[in-house]
C-alpha cells in the first residue's frame, strides 16, 4: 500500500508542478533558466546534474546506470555500474534522445531529436543519430539563425498565434534523402 501511495504522489508531483523543479525535489542539480520538460531522470536522479539555459524537451532520457550488468553474476553476486550525466550550459536536447550513464555534454550543444548519445559531446558541437555523431557546430547554426530566422520583434503579438506563425511561416521543402 505504501508503494502505491508513493506512485500515486509522484505521478501528482509530476503533474503539479514546473520540470525543473520536480528534477531538483529528486535530486538532479539544476541551473537558472532552464527547461525540463520529461520526468525520465533514471533511477538514481541524484547523478545528474544540468546547467543553465538548458532544455531537456519531451521524451528525453536520462540514463544513470548499465541495467544489462545485473544479468551477470558469481560467487560474489550480481554487477552494478553506475554513473553521473552532466549536461553543461546552452545546451538543447530533443524530443526522444537517449543520454547514455557516463556522458557529459559540454556547453553550447544541440543533440538532435531521437538521438542515442553514447559517448561524451564536445563544446559547440551539434550531435544526431543512434549512435550520435558531430553533424555540425553550434556556432554555424547560431550564424544562420540569427542571419535568416525570423525575430521575436517582427512578430505581431496582437494576432493570434496561429496567425502570426502562418504570417511567418518558412514554406521551403526539406532535400530528398540520397
Amino acid at each position: 500500500m505504501k508503494k502505491i501511495l508513493a506512485l500515486i504522489k509522484d505521478y501528482y508531483l509530476r503533474l503539479t508542478i514546473s520540470g525543473v523543479d520536480y528534477a531538483r525535489l529528486k535530486g538532479a542539480k539544476v541551473g537558472a533558466n532552464s527547461r525540463i520538460l520529461t520526468t525520465a531522470l533514471g533511477s538514481e536522479p541524484w547523478l545528474i546534474e544540468i546547467g543553465s539555459n538548458v532544455t531537456i524537451t519531451s521524451g528525453v532520457r536520462l540514463l544513470t546506470h548499465d541495467g544489462s550488468a545485473w544479468l551477470f553474476k558469481d560467487e560474489l553476486g550480481r554487477r552494478y555500474l553506475y554513473r553521473k550525466v552532466i549536461v553543461g550550459n546552452d545546451v538543447f536536447i530533443g524530443s526522444n534522445s537517449i543520454i547514455m550513464p557516463g556522458v557529459t555534454i559540454e556547453d553550447q550543444v544541440i543533440v538532435a531529436a531521437g538521438s542515442v548519445v553514447t559517448k561524451s559531446v564536445p563544446k559547440g558541437s551539434i550531435v544526431g543519430g543512434n549512435p550520435a555523431k558531430i553533424i555540425g557546430s553550434f556556432d554555424s547554426y547560431e550564424k544562420r539563425v540569427l542571419d535568416t530566422y525570423v525575430t521575436e520583434k517582427k512578430m505581431d503579438k496582437s494576432k493570434s498565434y496561429r496567425d502570426r506563425i502562418e504570417e511567418h511561416l518558412d514554406k521551403d521543402r526539406k532535400d530528398y534523402l540520397k
